[in-house]
C-alpha cells in the first residue's frame, strides 16, 4: 500500500489513525479483539457507527448523494486498514453493505428516501431472508409463498440460517411468486417489517453454544406490494447484485489484523519451537499480502475481472480465515491458564474456530464459487 501514497493520502491515513485513536473507546476495541464471529452483536457495532455517522464516515463505499464520503478506492482502503489495525468493530453488513446497494439500484425515489437515511444511521436493522430448509446454496429451489392479494402478498413458509433476526427489525428476503417456467424466473425480491403479524423467530444455537442464528417462520403475513424491489418474478436478477457485494469487500486488512493477534499469542505459549510452525505463520502472511494485492489492483483497474473477482475474494478471504483459527485452536491447545488472562487470539479460539466454518458455506459454496471461475475463464478463452 505505501507504494500508493501520496502526500494527500499520507495526511488522509494520519486524519483517519488520529481519530480512531481519539473516538474509538477502549471497551468497543477489546469487544472487536474478542469477536468469536465476522457478526459483533449489535450492542458493540451499534455503538460504533453511532461515532462513525456523527463523523460521516459510516459508509466509505456510498456514494456521497446518498450519504457516503466521497472517498477513492484508495482512501476507502486505507480507512479499512486502519480501523482493523485499532481493532475497530466491524458494522453489521446486512444493511449497509448489502441491501443497501441494491436499494440505490433498484429501489423507487420513495424506497430511497424512506429506507437509506435509517441504514446509515443504523436506526435500521436488517437480517437477509434467503436460504430455506432443503433451499441453501441451491437457492433457486425456495419454496416460500407470496401469493398476491390486492396490494399486498401473503407470505407463508420460512426462512432459515437467518443471522440476526432476533435484533432485526427489517429483513429482505426472496419469495416464490411464481411456479411457471425456471426456478429462477419465479423469484421475487421483498422488503419487508419484522414486526408483521404472523412472523416468528426461532434460535437454532450454534456450535459454539452462541444465538447467532435463527429459523423465521411466517404465516399468512401481509407485505405491501410497495415492499418489493424490482419487477415481480425478476427478484433472481436483485438477488445476483446483491451477491457481488456480499461476496466481495476487503478481506486482507482484516486478516492481517488476526495474524498479528496470532502472532502475539505465538510468543506466548511455546508454538514456535515446533517444528514448520514459523513457516506455517510465514505462508500465511504471504497469502495475505497475495491477498492484499487483488484487492489493490482492483482499485487500480488491474487483477481478475470483475466477473470473477467477488468469487476469487470469497474463497481466498474465508479459507485464510479458516486456516488462521485452526493456527489459534492449536496454541489454544498449549495453553494452561485462566482464558479471560489469555492473549486475544487464544482467547476466543474455539468458538471463533466453530462459527467461521460457515464461511465458505454463506453467501453462495466455494465449490460453487470455484465453479462460478471456471466457468467465466473458460468463456473468455473460447
Amino acid at each position: 500500500m505505501d507504494h500508493l501514497l501520496t502526500p494527500e493520502t499520507r495526511a488522509f491515513r494520519d486524519e483517519v489513525r488520529d481519530f480512531l485513536r481519539d473516538n474509538l473507546p477502549a471497551d468497543l476495541a477489546r469487544a472487536a479483539r474478542r469477536a468469536t464471529s465476522v457478526f459483533i452483536h449489535p450492542d458493540i457495532s451499534l455503538a460504533w457507527q453511532r461515532i462513525l455517522h456523527a463523523r460521516g464516515w459510516v459508509a466509505p463505499d456510498w456514494p456521497v448523494d446518498y450519504g457516503g464520503p466521497g472517498w477513492d478506492g484508495i482512501r476507502r482502503y486505507i480507512f479499512a486498514e486502519e480501523c482493523a489495525r485499532a481493532h475497530a468493530p466491524s458494522l453489521a453488513p446486512q444493511g449497509l453493505k448489502m441491501v443497501a446497494p441494491v436499494i440505490m439500484h433498484y429501489g423507487s425515489a420513495a424506497q430511497k428516501a424512506a429506507l437509506l437515511p435509517r441504514i446509515l444511521s443504523g436506526e435500521d436493522v436488517w437480517c437477509q431472508g434467503y436460504s430455506e430448509p432443503g433451499a441453501g446454496s441451491d437457492l433457486a429451489a425456495l419454496r416460500m409463498r407470496a401469493t398476491r392479494d390486492g396490494d399486498d402478498y401473503v407470505l407463508n413458509g420460512s426462512k432459515i440460517w437467518t443471522t440476526h433476526a432476533q435484533f432485526a427489525n427489517r429483513m429482505f428476503c426472496l419469495v416464490r411468486t411464481s411456479a411457471e417456467g425456471r426456478p429462477q424466473s419465479g423469484i421475487t425480491f421483498l422488503l419487508l417489517d419484522m414486526a408483521t403479524p404472523g412472523i416468528t423467530v426461532a434460535p437454532i444455537p450454534t456450535l459454539a453454544g452462541e444465538h447467532e442464528f435463527n429459523q423465521v417462520f411466517f404465516d399468512d403475513v401481509r407485505v405491501p406490494v410497495a415492499g418489493r424491489l424490482g419487477a415481480e418474478n425478476d427478484g433472481w436478477t436483485v438477488a445476483k447484485h446483491l451477491l457481488t457485494f456480499e461476496r466481495g469487500g476487503r478481506y486482507a486488512p482484516s486478516l492481517a489484523a488476526h495474524l498479528a493477534s496470532i502472532r502475539a499469542a505465538a510468543e506466548q505459549t511455546g508454538w514456535l519451537a515446533h517444528d514448520g510452525n514459523r513457516e506455517r505463520l510465514a505462508r500465511e502472511a504471504i497469502a495475505i499480502d497475495a491477498l492484499r494485492a487483488i484487492e489493490i489492483a482492483a482499485l487500480e483497474g488491474g487483477g481478475p475481472s470483475d466477473a470473477t473477482r467477488p468469487s476469487m475474494l470469497k474463497v481466498l478471504g474465508t479459507e485464510t480465515s479458516q486456516r488462521l483459527d485452526h493456527l489459534a485452536l492449536e496454541m489454544a491447545a498449549l495453553w494452561d491458564g485462566a482464558l479471560d488472562d489469555a492473549p486475544d487470539a487464544i482467547a476466543v479460539a474455539m468458538p471463533r474456530y466453530l462459527n467461521n466454518r460457515a464461511g465458505s458455506i454463506y453467501a453462495g459454496s466455494n465449490e460453487i464459487q470455484r465453479d462460478l471461475i471456471a466457468r467465466v475463464v473458460v468463456d473468455q478463452a473460447a
